[in-house]
């Protein structure tokens, strides 16, 4: 499932209008630039509950050339289950994860995300999956998303809350809890088992 149209023109024209106003020295461009970006708040505006005023203020936070966000996810296993985290926003679980921050590998940025968000230590092994968020059945978003799956291997710690988490457990595939589909899906939990029992199985891509 791809995300919608609407959201897809919203994307793109953002992106035209972000890379546009890096570059430009025009006056004129500049303008037209500011334009376009205010055209894509409109159509975000006319298919959310989110105002025209509001996604401008967000799309004029982003700057330099429009690129996809990192997203970052640890895929851990123990007795042939997944570690997952309770998010406190909205009360329901996902893979431990978050942004890749700046001068950091991706590896790093998942053994981090995983030990501040449920207390264990782990070893990313192998990359699992880089998804294009947009094609697999999560909620529409503004920002572009690309997502990476690392299998981590559990090096010791315990169960914690964080800032942004209420608990870590680990779910059996025939049980898993409600998911935070905006960060992680079912399907994709469900290709991470496949992978556990095939570990000769290349990386997924989009």
């Amino acid at each position: 499932m791809s995300i919608p149209q609407w959201l897809d023109w919203a994307q793109r024209l953002q992106a035209i209008a972000q890379s546009g106003l890096t570059y430009t020295q025009n006056v004129f461009e500049i303008e037209r630039y500011k334009a376009v970006r205010q055209i894509a708040a409109e159509i975000v505006a006319a298919h959310s509950n989110m105002s025209s005023e509001e996604t401008e203020v967000i799309f004029e936070q982003e700057k330099g050339y429009a690129t996809p966000k990192i997203d970052v996810r640890g895929v851990v296993f123990q007795d042939d289950k997944v570690l997952l985290v309770k998010e406190l926003k909205d009360g329901k679980w996902t893979l431990p994860g978050g942004w890749c921050d700046v001068g950091e590998p991706p590896s790093r940025a998942t053994e981090r995300e995983v030990y501040e968000e449920s207390g264990y230590r782990v070893r990313a092994t192998k990359l699992l999956a880089v998804y294009d968020r947009n094609l697999h059945d999560h909620p529409p978003t503004l920002m572009h998303i690309y997502k990476l799956f690392f299998l981590c291997e559990l090096l010791g710690g315990e169960a914690t809350t964080s800032i942004e988490t209420g608990g870590a457990e680990f779910f059996a595939q025939d049980a898993l809890p409600p998911l935070s589909t905006g960060r992680t899906t079912e399907s994709e939990l469900h290709r991470f088992f496949e992978h556990l029992r095939h570990p000769e199985w290349p990386t997924d891509f989009d």
